[in-house]
């Protein structure tokens, strides 16, 4: 047997996708990027629909549903259960001995999915709302919404059809009593006096906010240029060994948690890879950080504030008994709806009336305060209205929640128990967040501040060229509002290893001082440190041929086919080469030549064939890609200009 009303389902939601403007379709592709991106791209508007009402898909769309939706969703999957149950109940099960036939008749009838059309009366009528007023227009607004998401589709005659695995789905949730409007997380004595002007903290949210952004744009500069200069190696189970982060914690001055969330950042904002090497795989910076580099702070920022709300981990979470680490592909597909449900309770809270975040570890309040109120269980009870089945629905609400809050207070969003402006920003949409960044961090600064004690100055955020020139002659000393670099004979030198002549240096210092001077004592510094060095020469040999046969060494120092090789004679019977050993081996084999291979010890190696692996691009993006996919479902042909920028689109 066929379940004929759920098909009906299908049809009513893909008519109702049919009905909407190219827009409208391309805003329900943009929502739901995330599950839909599991699954092949829909090729007609019946793909979308089934694409939608999937398992797969349901499972993660209803977390992201506020209490009045799943509410009405709730309740219109188990009426609508129930008036199938009424109205077709399941076939009696095949007699003992029947044909094959008989029994996958019965095996294929789904009983248990079997769904029926409800009135939209019946839904409000159990959820208490069939009078007018703030219930019956909160419940009416959520069955909108579902319309909107594809979640539910009106039929002609106007009743609700819902996806039929959704009682099984919501089967384990109790509604309880229908809420038209969010708790509000309330300080310790909501019905005592107004807070005193002494408990109000002595900063803003926006100062704790601009303070906040500028140590972590700072930190997460230093930790990936740390990462570009040695790049950090996986362990063979998956992510960064417990030394590598503590490597990379003492390079970015941060603690190690914050240090696995950054890297965890970076990651999901594409500013770091992973990569195959013979040696294993290593995490090392992409080309998009060369590009990141030379924006703004705030510009730096938006995309890794991004990647937060959207990642399936906490990264700074480490349950009881697992060995912390970083890079490693998030599961927790709680963790998005959490953290917008945290925010959006913090939202509500005004400057002054916050409670102080809860310390880290976390420790479950005594067994008598968990059913009472505190700030803490008010916080809680206020975000599961916002995702009833991401907060105290998961193990480990309470440790999870306060990891995600400490998070959220790192980088800037939350601060004295309110949300920032920033926070605010991201709450509302986490792709516009430039603005609001660039009103908190100052524009970069171009020049420096150059000392007679042999230090470099500059009160501000260095911008990358400044800062590149600094680092490569300078040792940097102190961070904070203002930068300190030290200038010693060996970081001079390194200077100079890198190709600066005292001249060329001298004239880059010059470009980038504040007064267009130098101190006198730093010039000696770099003419001195000049005149001692390349006093001594080593010269790059990538690896030596050597043969007893004077004549043969002579014969291929002279050989053309080997030109490339770059062979020079340092002893009548040794060559260097400029190329690898593997490189060099091809070349004299391709020549005619039957070298083999000495390891340093002298003894001939035995060569394995290399096994190349080629690292596949991560997949991206197009913002433009939902409206070109809508206008293909739908069948309207796209604006000229917008074919011109999708292409193929």
């Amino acid at each position: 047997m066929t379940n004929l009303n759920a098909v009906e389902g299908l049809d009513a939601l893909t008519r109702s996708l049919a009905q909407r403007t190219p827009e409208q379709l391309a805003a329900l592709l943009t929502r739901h990027a995330e599950p839909l991106a599991r699954r092949p791209a829909p090729t007609e508007l019946r793909g979308l629909a089934s694409a939608l009402w999937s398992y797969e898909t349901l499972h993660q769309l209803v977390l992201h549903l506020d209490h009045p939706r799943l509410q009405v969703l709730t309740a219109t999957a188990r009426i609508s259960q129930e008036r199938a149950r009424r109205a077709a109940p399941g076939p009696a099960a095949p007699a003992p001995g029947a044909d094959y036939q008989s029994l996958m008749a019965h095996r294929l009838s789904f009983a248990h999915l079997a769904t029926e059309p409800v009135p939209p009366e019946d839904v409000l009528a159990a959820l208490g709302a069939t009078s007018p007023g703030r219930t019956r227009t909160a419940a009416e607004t959520a069955l909108s919404a579902l319309y909107d998401d594809g979640l539910a589709a009106p039929t002609e005659d106007g009743a609700i059809v819902v996806p039929p695995r959704t009682p099984q789905l919501l089967a384990a949730h109790d509604p309880g009593p229908f809420l038209a409007d969010a708790p509000r997380p309330a300080p310790d004595d909501p019905d005592g006096p107004a807070t005193p002007a002494a408990s109000v903290p002595p900063t803003s949210p926006h100062d704790e906010s601009r303070a906040a952004a500028a140590t972590l744009a700072a930190t997460l500069d230093r930790l990936l240029a740390s990462l570009a200069t040695q790049p950090a190696a996986l362990r063979k189970s998956g992510g960064l060994a417990v030394r590598e982060i503590k490597r990379l914690a003492k390079a970015a001055g941060a603690t190690e948690p914050h240090t696995r969330l950054l890297l965890d950042l970076a990651l999901a904002a594409d500013l770091i890879a992973l990569t195959r090497t013979p040696s294993g795989i290593t995490a090392l910076p992409t080309g998009a950080y060369d590009d990141w580099l030379a924006r703004p702070p705030g510009a730096r920022l938006a995309p890794v504030l991004a990647a937060w709300s959207g990642l399936w981990d906490i990264p700074t979470h480490t349950p009881f008994g697992e060995t912390p680490t970083a890079l490693v592909r998030g599961h927790d597909r709680h963790a998005p709806a959490l953290r917008h449900a945290l925010l959006a309770a913090l939202a509500t809270v005004p400057h002054g009336a916050g409670a102080p975040l809860p310390p880290l570890p976390f420790t479950e309040p005594p067994e008598g305060e968990r059913g009472g109120h505190t700030p803490w269980t008010d916080l809680l009870r206020a975000a599961d209205w916002h995702r009833p089945l991401a907060v105290t629905h998961q193990p480990m609400a309470g440790e999870r929640a306060a990891h995600t809050l400490h998070e959220a207070a790192y980088l800037g969003l939350a601060a004295h128990g309110t949300l920032t402006p920033l926070g605010r920003a991201l709450l509302t949409d986490p792709q516009s967040l430039d603005r609001p960044l660039a009103d908190l961090l100052p524009p970069l600064l171009e020049q420096a501040h150059f000392q007679a004690d042999l230090t470099a100055v500059v009160p501000g955020r260095p911008a990358a060229g400044l800062a590149a020139l600094l680092a490569s002659a300078a040792d940097r000393e102190s961070e904070g509002h203002a930068v300190t670099w030290r200038f010693t004979p060996h970081s001079v030198r390194r200077a100079l290893d890198t190709g600066h002549t005292a001249d060329t240096l001298l004239e880059d210092l010059t470009r980038a001082s504040a007064t267009g001077t130098l101190p006198q004592p730093l010039g000696y510094l770099v003419r001195d440190a000049a005149r001692a060095h390349g006093r001594m020469r080593v010269l790059p040999a990538a690896c030596c041929i050597r043969s007893d046969d004077e004549a043969l060494v002579k014969e291929l120092a002279a050989h053309r086919a080997l030109h490339d090789l770059g062979l020079r004679a340092i002893a009548p019977t040794v060559l260097v080469s400029a190329r690898p050993p593997a490189a060099t081996l091809d070349a004299l084999r391709a020549a005619g030549y039957a070298p083999a291979l000495e390891s340093d010890t002298g003894t001939t190696t035995v060569e394995r064939l290399p096994a190349h692996r080629a690292t596949a691009p991560a997949p991206t993006r197009d913002p433009r890609a939902p409206l070109a996919l809508a206008h293909r479902l739908l069948g309207v042909p796209a604006p000229p200009q917008e074919v011109t920028k999708t292409g193929e689109a």
